[in-house]
């Protein structure tokens, strides 16, 4: 496929991988007395692997005099079988004294990294595909487990066994044998670094197509609905078999080069074998070694390149895991594009009265959205924001939560300039009742508490009472236990709405925006929930961002925003006298409103 020999990465570099293994110390060394107590289990394991063969020496060069003491054999076999016995016990010690530190990391990792990505700012979240985020997270949390897999079980073991080996062939025999060894050993991980690095491409264009694929089958999921309204199923599907196409082709390059990979490994272990059993063997012939050394010198070759031939599996393996690794660490990486200034004090609203004044605001330096931006709001009262669609007025409702900083100007509550608060604080004080309400695929219940989850039943019940919801709750037979479904989409627009101004009521907030809260309701529908709106309005400062000019009519003060600018403002009455933008906006909703009563009549 195209782009697949065209493509490469770089693979990354030793600074990067240890500066990717610094970052996950912390979260093991935390139970570091048991990770001190596996690796004694490990030790006392690989003494004892060693120490078969020695045993098995004896035992061999026992049964090969010519007059064989029966209690000698007897005694030395008991001994290899309680050897074996002690490597297996030990290592399951090992497993166990270790479990408790990787598992404890991997909730710690996974707990953090998803805090992270919930400080990280709305831009980063609507750049990012949320399919490949969970499985970029998924992947790199998992990373954890198996580097610390291989690290504790794989290439402590094998160095440590590796040096025990070397430690007893230099003692007892030519110095040959170390050398055969030891060059054996450097030629074959050099070998295996070298190929794997030259490979690795491969696997990190898989593992890109594969964060693709994930992605478009979760939006194409999301958006099931409207996959449906324009017959676009096999769209969906060619576009994610095509993705997976790509993912085969770099996933078939990536196993036939594995395979190489192997063979040439395989053979590097098979020439050192055969030149020190050579080497052996003549020691037998020339009388210079027994049987029973030439039983030790296979034995420890073969024990110690079994898991050399699994030290080159586990190398592909940490570098596959520092590659999904280095995916979550750039996560962490991402800095928030709001933050907090080191000296941010907490909000304290007493009178809930807000101001923009010459706020100008751009998403890109190439467009302006706000341009010098200038409103009020009294304590307890309901400002409406209106305008043409594009005209800013969402953004207002954005900069007032602080998902973005103004570019220029300020934002005060009760004289308070909200950069100099922290978000925290300012968020406790504001609910929100956006256009499009996203409801958890939980109960009604658990939906309308997520405002307060501490509330107590009482308050929970005013709430919903307050945004006329406890008809429908009545009518239904699991009541507030009801599952919604994904987003919502078991119950109709004007119940997902109510549930949301339940849940914003239930804050207790002093302070309440509505983002187009009924502009994808019918008039039905939204004059039901205008009702529930009303009800919330009475007591507390209120901000409208609206659509439809009707449910605005009552507003204390009327913003009309045209092109990122106030060209107007006043009440309903105020506005309509002066015959500008907004007079022609009521006139062409009037029209549509009767164009449809028209054809309902």
């Amino acid at each position: 496929m195209k782009g697949i020999h065209a493509r490469t990465e770089d693979p990354h570099t030793t600074r990067t991988d240890w500066k990717n293994l610094r970052r996950l110390f912390p979260y093991l060394w935390e139970f570091r007395g048991r990770i001190l107590l596996a690796l004694s289990c490990l030790i006392a394991a690989k003494v004892a692997t060693v120490a078969v063969p020695l045993v098995l020496k004896h035992i061999v060069d026992a049964l090969d005099m010519e007059q064989i003491a029966l209690q000698l054999p007897i005694v030395l076999l008991l001994g290899y079988g309680a050897l074996r016995l002690s490597t297996g016990l030990f290592n399951e010690l090992r497993d166990v004294f270790f479990a408790r530190a990787r598992f404890h990391a991997i909730r710690r990792l996974s707990s953090e990294v998803l805090a992270h990505l919930h400080q990280l700012s709305l831009r980063f979240h609507l750049d990012r595909r949320t399919g490949s985020v969970t499985r970029d997270l998924e992947r790199g949390t998992q990373s954890l487990s198996s580097l610390s897999n291989y690290f504790v079980f794989i290439v402590i073991p094998t160095l440590f066994e590796i040096t025990l080996v070397t430690a007893i062939l230099f003692g007892s025999y030519n110095v040959l044998f170390t050398v055969i060894t030891l060059t054996t050993i450097v030629v074959y991980v050099v070998f295996t670094v070298l190929f794997t690095n030259w490979r690795m491409h491969y696997r990190h264009l898989a593992n890109k197509l594969d964060s693709e694929a994930h992605s478009q089958a979760v939006d194409s999921l999301l958006n099931y609905e409207t996959v449906k309204y324009f017959n676009n199923e096999k769209y969906e599907v060619d576009r994610y078999a095509n993705t997976l196409n790509q993912w085969e082709q770099a996933s078939v390059k990536s196993t036939f080069t594995m395979s190489l990979l192997n063979f040439g490994q395989a053979t590097i272990i098979a020439l050192g074998v055969t030149g020190i059993m050579i080497f052996a063997a003549k020691g037998v012939v020339a009388d210079e070694m027994t049987i029973g050394d030439l039983v030790l010198v296979n034995a420890l070759m073969l024990q110690l390149f079994v898991p050399m031939n699994m030290l080159g599996i586990v190398y592909r393996q940490i570098t596959y895991s520092l590659a999904d690794m280095d995916l979550l660490a750039k996560l962490l990486e991402e800095s928030p594009e709001v933050q907090d200034k080191a000296n941010a004090r907490a909000l304290n609203i007493t009178h809930s009265a807000i101001r923009f004044d010459k706020v100008s605001f751009s998403y890109t330096s190439e467009r302006k959205i706000l341009d010098q931006v200038s409103l009020e709001i009294k304590p307890g009262e309901k400002v409406a924001v209106v305008g043409p669609s594009g005209s800013g007025k969402s953004t207002i409702a954005r900069l007032l939560f602080r998902f973005y900083d103004v570019t220029e100007g300020s934002i005060t509550i009760d004289g308070e300039n909200i950069a100099d608060c922290s978000q925290d604080s300012l968020r406790s004080h504001v609910s929100m009742v956006p256009q499009d309400t996203m409801l958890f695929n939980e109960t009604i219940r658990f939906n309308v508490q997520y405002g307060n989850p501490l509330a107590s039943e009482e308050e929970l019940q005013q709430a919903i009472s307050l945004a006329n919801l406890d008809k429908l709750i009545a009518k239904l037979p699991d009541g507030l236990d009801t599952i919604v479904g994904e987003r919502g989409l078991k119950l109709s627009g004007g119940e997902v709405q109510r549930v949301a101004i339940a849940r914003a009521i239930l804050k207790k907030p002093k302070i309440i925006v509505f983002d187009e809260a009924t502009s994808s309701l019918d008039t039905n529908t939204e004059v039901a929930v205008m009702k529930a709106i009303e009800k919330v309005t009475k007591d507390v400062t209120s901000l409208m961002i609206a659509h439809r000019l009707s449910t605005i009519v009552d507003a204390d003060k009327i913003y009309v925003i045209d092109a990122g600018k106030v060209v107007e403002h006043g009440t309903h009455v105020q506005l309509l006298e002066r015959n500008q933008l907004y007079s022609q906006l009521w006139t062409l909703q009037q029209k549509d409103a009767e164009q449809e009563q028209q054809l309902l009549s």
